[in-house]
């Protein structure tokens, strides 16, 4: 047995390149870090520290992996303080935007490059659709929320970046240690060196950005070649994608959200503090003076949506099931609205484009 039985050792073609400004200043970096006196585990390898040596040794032994494997491929890790960077909260925090936060996603790019997916993919967006219930928009639109249909997925070596966030990012170190010990079960299943993935500064991999412990729990071999790719192959993650929904809630047929209208003595703070799970019922609302924009009731126990914008009066909105679904992929009521509207954008363009095919 080698020392790398585990995990293979062949990086598969596919594989980003290193997030390409670190290796080559290492030593700069470490110098600079020595010369500020900012902590040891800046320039030590991980190999050498007793938390990840314990790190190993923990899933060694809960998954029957060699504590000696994981040292080794934790010894080529690389602590990254861009991640450390672009993880941690500002320490002022901007007003909420609604309008600023939808101007990044419902854009020409994502509109018309989401048509030209769903055109691409049609039959095995068809499929997802018909096995899961998850509209075929709703899945496109979520890919082109997270990476512009596969086009920024990140070049972050998922490893050091896991790493970084366990061992020298206290705020959600239990979080990024669990994720690193699914990254390690991963790397097993799917026969890869564990340095040979490729994500975001989160850890978050591919088409779909799911975490590892995401790929583990819901990726599916969609296009059943006998493996899962979420770099090179989007059709692994139109399956994967429409499994996360389906497994959170999705309720097939069902409305996502209504735009909601208040009456003047509307208790809207109240009516939003009562959270993001769809809990208030149609009377109560009505009793509220909550209903759709044409005056209609909501449709279902729902949640109600306060989207701010500086300068501007608040949008409302309520939302149901399949909203409080789409926030289990991203935890945010900005997310959740950006995938809704740019999934019904995608859905007339569709329309559209099959008006004008018939016509021809």
């Amino acid at each position: 047995m080698t020392p790398t039985s585990a995990f293979s050792r062949c990086r598969p073609s596919s594989a980003r390149p290193l997030h390409r400004w670190y290796r080559p200043f290492a030593g700069i970096l470490a110098a600079v870090a020595i010369a500020a006196g900012l902590p040891s585990f800046a320039q030590a390898s991980y190999a050498e520290r007793e938390d990840a040596r314990a790190f190993a040794t923990e899933i060694a032994s809960r998954h029957a992996l060699d504590a000696g494997e994981i040292e080794r491929a934790l010894a080529g890790a690389r602590h990254d303080p861009e991640v450390i960077r672009l993880i941690t909260p500002p320490a002022r925090k901007g007003a909420r935007s609604w309008r600023s936060y939808r101007a990044r996603f419902l854009d020409r790019t994502r509109i018309d490059g989401g048509l030209r997916f769903w055109r691409e993919h049609t039959d095995t967006l068809a499929r997802a659709e018909r096995e899961t219930g998850v509209p075929a928009e709703v899945i496109v639109a979520i890919i082109g929320v997270e990476t512009i249909y596969g086009r920024n997925t990140g070049n972050f070596e998922t490893l050091s970046t896991l790493a970084t966030l366990a061992f020298d990012y206290p705020p959600r170190a239990e979080l990024f240690r669990r994720e690193l010990e699914s990254l390690f079960l991963l790397a097993r299943e799917q026969g890869r060196d564990p340095a040979s993935y490729y994500g975001s500064f989160a850890g978050a991999l591919g088409y779909p950005q799911f975490l590892p412990s995401s790929m583990r729990a819901y990726a599916l071999d969609f296009d059943g070649n006998g493996s899962i790719d979420f770099d090179s192959d989007p059709l692994d993650a139109i399956g994967s994608v429409a499994n996360y929904l389906r497994v959170h809630g999705w309720q097939p047929g069902a409305p996502v959200a209504d735009r909601a209208r208040l009456s003047p003595v509307t208790d809207a703070a109240g009516l939003v503090a009562a959270g993001i799970e769809p809990k208030l019922e149609p009377d109560l609302l009505a009793d509220q003076g909550v209903t759709t924009a044409d005056g209609r009731p909501a449709a279902a126990a729902a949640t109600l949506v306060d989207l701010e914008t500086p300068g501007a009066a608040t949008e409302y909105w309520l939302g149901y099931r399949n909203f409080y679904v789409i926030t289990r992929y991203n935890r945010s009521s900005f997310y959740a609205m950006s995938v809704f509207e740019l999934a019904e954008a995608l859905r007339l363009g569709k329309l559209v484009e099959e008006i004008r095919a018939e016509r021809r």
